[in-house]
């Protein structure tokens, strides 16, 4: 059951992020509305300020990143295929290195350390039950859950990292967003290649 995040602020333009309530699949990209920390602005080193939509997307990335790690994790254990074992070793690669960036610059923005999204189950991240499952599949069932929880991710990270280009206005916090909007869109014209049926079939839905 999902919970929403307490916060004295919303932000409009990370409506599409998710802290609220109702079911949900690995496939699904619904989007409730997600709230953000208190309206701080915080210098960096150089002096460039954090308005609250970089706040809050750099601990939504991280906290994303952090539940999707482990579903990567498990690829090498679950599947010999060769396509998906690269695909899931660079996936993971990129995160790691997008994960680190948003940890230093939440430092630099003296953000708080705790995660405001811990024990929510949102759009793009894989719940307790869930990887149940993907623990207990291999080869082509893993391969299908695989493929659903990664396309989540992606599309998901991909959307909100469009919102904090709009509206974010630190540029380091910015030029994340758009690394991995690049990054996120390559990754999902991949996965497109390993699991066309899934894609026909949301393409159908569309």
């Amino acid at each position: 059951m999902r919970q929403p995040t307490a916060s004295t602020v919303l932000i409009a333009v990370l409506l599409v992020a998710g802290c609220g309530g109702g079911p949900r699949d690995a496939t699904s990209t619904a989007t409730p509305p997600v709230t953000a920390p208190p309206a701080t602005t915080a210098p960096t080193p150089t002096g460039t300020a954090f308005n609250p939509t970089d706040i809050a997307w750099l601990q939504l990335t991280v906290a994303m990143t952090e539940r999707l790690l482990p579903v990567l994790d498990l690829v090498p254990a679950r599947t010999t295929d060769p396509a998906w074992r690269q695909t899931a070793t660079q996936v993971a690669t990129t995160r790691r290195a997008d994960l680190d960036r948003a940890r230093r610059l939440l430092a630099d923005a003296a953000a708080p350390t705790t995660n405001p999204h811990e024990g929510h189950d949102m759009p793009g991240m894989a719940t307790a039950q869930e990887m149940t499952a993907l623990r207990a599949a291999s080869g082509q069932p893993f391969h299908r859950l695989l493929a659903g929880h990664l396309r989540a991710h992606l599309a998901q990270s991909v959307r909100i990292a469009t919102a904090e280009q709009q509206s974010g206005v630190q540029p380091a916090t910015v030029a994340l967003a758009a690394a991995v909007v690049r990054s996120g869109t390559a990754d999902l014209e991949r996965l497109d290649h390993l699991d066309p049926r899934q894609q026909r079939a949301l393409s159908r839905e569309r």
